[in-house]
């Protein structure tokens, strides 16, 4: 069990609200409905409120810097059955570009590629003290698009499987187009950990607030905070 699962809950009740497509660009069609996971009549476009507060607090210190520039919303919450999904899915992806089948996987290779999933993927948990981060409404994925609405190149997609996904990958190159991916980087970071929210160790992409990840990345900071989440998972 990663660390973070171990923080207490005391749900809040804050409601989800629906993220403004006026004020935020999304990532349309979205990915995860496109290869069919099972939203129903949920949308991945929606936070609990103080994180949606949080979120137009960073947008507004990205215009205050580069005018016109727009935080994208590539997901936001996600129901446990589409975690579930996504998981199966990047399993059965994983296999696929390995060259392997799934009828003739031997135990090592199934338990090499699912260190590789869970590596990204939070495990789809139904457990009420151990929800997966979006399940929330407290976590989100995002990049930057510019002026033109064209996306900001950060050095890797979102969901990418390597270690071009971690934040830092970039940090020490010497090459100019590296740089610039680093500098797209720690501007992201900075206006979302600047409006409350923590970052991802491992994805540049990801930050949450509020949620058991956030609480311990708080107290990993200060541990004499005590921090404790105020957001479970939203059926």
């Amino acid at each position: 069990m990663k660390p973070y699962k171990l923080i207490p809950i005391q749900e809040c009740g804050e409601p989800l609200l629906p993220i403004p497509s006026e004020i935020f660009a999304f990532v349309l069609p979205h990915p995860y409905a496109k290869v069919g996971a099972p939203y129903g009549d949920k949308s991945p476009f929606y936070l609990r409120e103080s994180v949606l507060n949080s979120l137009v607090t960073a947008q507004k210190d990205l215009q205050e810097r580069y005018s016109g520039w727009r935080i994208q919303i590539f997901d936001a919450y996600r129901p446990i059955a589409v975690q579930r999904f996504m998981v199966d899915h990047t399993f059965r992806e994983l296999v696929q570009a390995s060259g392997l089948a799934l009828e003739t996987l031997t135990a090592k290779q199934q338990q090499e590629i699912w260190e590789q999933v869970y590596g990204f993927w939070a495990v789809p948990s139904d457990d009420p003290a151990t929800p997966p981060p979006h399940s929330t409404g407290s976590a989100v994925d995002v990049t930057l698009v510019d002026e033109t609405g064209q996306p900001v190149d950060m050095g890797s997609q979102i969901d990418e499987l390597s270690p071009r996904s971690f934040p830092g990958h970039f940090a020490d190159s010497q090459l100019p187009q590296e740089q610039q991916y680093h500098r797209h980087r720690q501007l992201l970071r900075e206006v979302m950990v600047n409006a409350g929210f923590q970052p991802h160790p491992h994805e540049w992409w990801h930050f949450c607030l509020g949620d058991q990840m956030w609480a311990w990345l708080v107290n990993q900071e200060d541990p004499a905070r005590g921090a404790i989440a105020r957001y479970g998972a939203i059926a």
